[in-house]
């Protein structure tokens, strides 16, 4: 499972000039932690959280009046193609709660940790209909078969070749939920 696949899309994000209690407002009306914020380009130049705002946004007090005043820069941030795994570490190690998803500098999404909670809490049962389906539609009529257990897929697969195994694994591995692959071919069973 890859960044691309768990990621919120497209981001919501701002700009530097936005006044603190824009970004503030936007944070409250969509229950998210942070924002990330791009420049004119779209290319990603921070993160402003409710930590930056409830730090430095009491204009009053601080004379902070803009995003740009407040935000955390640089920001951390991962490929689209970025596993799910290194995402969780990274959440979890660096005590980050969102994450921006970036093509080259420009953000194409968000993962935050409530996004990888939502797919380990997917049953079995839907994420094998789902990586079933997904085979189904590649198989092109070959029958493959997979079990979900404990979030591992395990892939049926008579008679393939190394590079259809990849690509099995890869597949399977993209379906939200799936944690681990394990191709079987053939004698393996």
């Amino acid at each position: 499972m890859r960044a691309r696949d768990i990621m919120s899309s497209p981001a919501i994000t701002v700009t530097p000039q936005v006044p603190v209690r824009g970004a503030a407002a936007l944070l409250v009306s969509h229950g998210f932690t942070a924002l990330p914020v791009v420049d004119d380009e779209k290319r990603l130049v921070g993160i402003v959280t409710e930590a930056d705002l409830l730090r430095n946004g009491w204009v009053e007090e601080s004379g902070a009046r803009t995003v740009g005043e407040v935000m955390t820069s640089p920001a951390e941030s991962m490929d689209a193609g970025a596993q799910g795994s290194l995402i969780a570490r990274v959440l979890v190690d660096d005590r980050i709660r969102c994450l921006p998803v970036v093509d080259g500098a420009e953000v194409i999404g968000v993962v935050t940790r409530r996004d990888l909670v939502r797919v380990l809490a997917r049953t079995d049962t839907t994420v094998q209909a789902e990586a079933q389906r997904v085979l189904d539609v590649y198989g092109g009529g070959r029958k493959w078969r997979v079990v979900v257990q404990d979030g591992e897929a395990v892939v049926e697969a008579e008679n393939v070749d190394e590079e259809t195994e990849r690509v099995l694994t890869a597949l399977t591995g993209s379906v939200p939920g799936v944690l681990r692959v394990r191709v079987l071919t053939g004698g393996e069973r």
